[in-house]
């Protein structure tokens, strides 16, 4: 999922209760749900290296525990930085009779308990994982044990839905305290838990639906007639906001056949001139581009992967290209059709010496 869904997961999580238990719970989880997307720093040695390291050891079960180690101790640093300068400022108070009329109620802290808060960390971090999964990019929580990619492909990479809960369990508390805080009423110590726990349990419930519907979208693809051909394996990738509608891609021995799925409807939609991608011929163009670093990290992670020779280029270079079927479509976030998403290029001359590669149109140096 996108970074801002991350952040505020965590922070809803925390809101749900857990910052009740320990202090610097909230900022502990709200750091620990994105902290798996730091793999993106590997953009600096270039777009090659950032797609083969995304989703990477960060993004395992081997690799949580540490992160959350990190975080704890980041927060402890912040925690002794925080006393220090505290005891620094203290100044002595005057002792004041106490007048319940003009004193305020003293204020209620979570206290300070790291072995929770690590194990809070813990549970923030395998919500990055969850969510990740849900997608059709996928993840390898095993890895290295098992470097297979798992992907629920049941929600879109950024789901206003599932944005619109978070950001609405967040907002709200403050919203009726301000409301509250107007009429007299008393500010509660840790408010929005109510509202917390309704938003998670809504994206359980969307998660669910949607589910269900990816399995119907998954059968339909199955049992449809493409011109007799025998199908081996089928696909679905979800649309944002509705959950009745997918993308499906079924593979047949010569060709790829796209079609686009209501469940609701039991309808499939597909075109046998626009929806059908033939499987490209095998070269020694191909051949060659596959062994290169971006054909190896590509067909590690495809699923779908469509290896094209498009011959010689103005610059008299011999060109192939890398494209992943999973996101051949279109959305309102989207134009997956035009300019698919995730695609590389392999670039080498007449003595099959690589000279270029490219991923997303950025090229490796």
């Amino acid at each position: 999922m996108e970074p801002i869904t991350h952040l505020m997961t965590g922070a809803v999580l925390s809101r749900a209760g857990f910052n009740r238990k320990a202090a610097y719970a909230t900022v502990a989880m709200t750091l620990a749900a994105e902290a798996p997307d730091l793999d993106t720093l590997w953009s600096i040695r270039g777009p090659l290296a950032a797609f083969q390291h995304h989703r990477g050891w960060t993004h395992t079960l081997l690799g949580i525990p540490l992160e959350a180690a990190v975080i704890v101790g980041g927060v402890w640093l912040f925690h002794r930085w925080r006393s220090r300068r505290n005891e620094t400022r203290k100044q002595p108070e005057p002792t004041l009779p106490y007048d319940p009329t003009t004193t305020p109620l003293p204020h209620h802290h979570a206290p300070i308990r790291w072995g929770l808060l690590y194990c809070f960390s813990l549970i923030a971090l395998l919500s990055h994982l969850l969510l990740d999964w849900t997608n059709n990019y996928g993840i390898r929580p095993f890895f290295p044990f098992n470097p297979h990619w798992y992907a629920g492909s049941i929600v879109f990479i950024f789901e206003p839905i599932i944005f619109l809960l978070l950001l609405a369990a967040l907002i709200a508390p403050s919203l009726f305290g301000l409301i509250n805080s107007e009429v007299g009423a008393r500010k509660q110590a840790f408010r929005g838990r109510g509202w917390a726990i309704f938003a998670l349990l809504a994206i359980a419930a969307l998660w669910t639906l949607r589910f269900v519907e990816h399995a119907k979208a998954l059968q339909l693809a199955l049992s449809t007639d493409y011109s007799e051909a025998p199908v081996s394996r089928v696909f679905a990738s979800p649309y944002p906001i509705n959950p009745f509608r997918w993308q499906t891609i079924a593979e047949t021995p010569q060709f790829y056949q796209l079609a686009t799925i209501d469940t609701l409807n039991s309808a499939v939609t597909t075109s046998t001139q626009a929806d059908i991608i033939y499987k490209p011929p095998t070269t020694l163009a191909t051949l060659v581009a596959k062994q290169s670093w971006l054909g190896e990290a590509y067909l590690d992670w495809s699923q779908f992967p469509v290896v094209t020779d498009i011959g010689t280029n103005e610059e008299g270079l011999t060109t192939v290209t890398f494209r992943d079927l999973r996101f051949f479509y279109d959305t309102p976030f989207l134009a997956g059709r035009e300019k698919p998403p995730l695609s590389g290029a392999v670039y080498f001359n007449n003595d099959r010496r690589i000279v270029r590669m490219e991923m997303d149109g950025r090229i490796q140096h």
